[in-house]
């Protein structure tokens, strides 16, 4: 990808010489009328010395470009470039004062030295602004280029973490759901057929997220009770749940997969290690700017784990929140009373 300006470099370089040399021959002429009042030799002078400069700082430009001084450092670059603004206004001066002589537009007896070094200084500085505006523009154009450029690899780096996060979801979450109804198969033929409708609801699920950087919570919602109900074969009533979705949260925009992944972690690290079992409870509501997304589970936090917060669930759902929204949003696990609770708060707007 390229500066738009790029696309047509050569024609905005003709426009800038043209308007710019334009301008210069008008405020020229502007002021001389002001002073002498109109005159043709005073229009075809001034019209002259604009074509003159426009002409001299186009051969400038070629040298520039040949012998690529743009990607000179700023030593190197003025060592050249201030004595070829001196030369080319030397140059223009010189064919100025030539045109006066032949062509007998004003009284030679008139110039002098004085006269001569200050057409030669008046010139020398426009060149110098000419220059200054030709290497700012470049500097511009190349500074846009590299940032555009930091943008497109940061943005291609975050895409494959992205990837990689979510393959890495698909197995670790596939295993464990099969693993809930295997049992069924030839205790339950009739709850297998229903578990295995779940299971086919929850792989569509799954190849979506290959597509989506987002969700809307509402299919992420139903996915995740699901999975629970494929959860409830295994630990039947050892798992209660319960989930409360403010209807305002239900199309909002979320990173697939999240939700269910906690509350995967919450089954793993808390209700599995519970002999009496306990409830998985999840809640999400509208705040001003973030949507909030409690998922709470009856257990007991170590002080380890809350300060490592360690886990596939708990490391995966940090690093995609990080790439996705680059520190907008928020994830925190704490204890409150009997039960570990997980929250989420995620940006409404767009994604940065």
């Amino acid at each position: 990808m390229k500066f738009d300006l790029l696309n047509n470099r050569e024609k905005a370089y003709w426009a800038c010489q043209v308007c710019g040399w334009g301008l210069y021959f008008m405020i020229n002429f502007l002021l001389s009328a002001s002073y002498e009042g109109f005159k043709w030799r005073n229009l075809i002078l001034l019209l002259y010395m604009s074509v003159t400069g426009l002409a001299a700082t186009h051969v400038l430009r070629y040298y520039i470009k040949k012998f690529q001084w743009i990607t000179l450092s700023w030593k190197l670059l003025l060592v050249r470039l201030l004595p070829s603004i001196l030369l080319t206004g030397a140059v223009i001066t010189l064919l100025i004062f030539l045109v006066i002589e032949f062509g007998g537009i004003y009284d030679l007896e008139k110039v002098n030295l004085t006269v001569v070094m200050g057409n030669f200084f008046n010139i020398s500085i426009i060149i110098l602004l000419w220059s200054v505006a030709y290497f700012a523009f470049h500097y511009f154009i190349s500074y846009k280029n590299s940032e555009i450029e930091r943008l497109v690899w940061e943005a291609a780096v975050k895409d494959f973490e992205l990837k990689t996060l979510k393959s890495q979801l698909n197995p670790h979450f596939m295993f464990n759901a099969m693993n809930s109804i295997r049992s069924l198969i030839e205790e339950n033929p009739e709850r297998a057929k229903k578990a295995i409708t779940q299971l086919s609801n929850i792989f569509r699920y799954s190849l979506r997220i290959e597509r989506n950087e987002t969700v809307p919570l509402e299919d992420e919602m139903k996915t995740v009770e699901d999975y629970l109900a494929l959860e409830l074969v295994r630990y039947e009533e050892r798992l209660k749940y319960r989930i409360e979705i403010d209807p305002l949260t239900r199309n909002i925009e979320i990173p697939p997969m999240m939700v269910q992944t906690l509350v995967e972690n919450a089954i793993k690290h808390g209700i599995a290690r519970r002999p009496e079992g306990g409830e998985i409870m999840i809640r999400t509501m509208k705040i001003p700017s973030f949507l909030a997304i409690d998922i709470y589970n009856t257990g007991t936090l170590s002080t380890e784990e809350l300060m490592a917060s360690r886990g596939f669930g708990i490391a995966n759902t940090k690093q995609r929140l990080h790439l996705l929204y680059s520190g907008a949003a928020g994830f925190e696990l704490t204890q409150e009373g009997d039960n570990v609770k997980a929250e989420i708060k995620i940006p409404t707007g767009e994604l940065i």
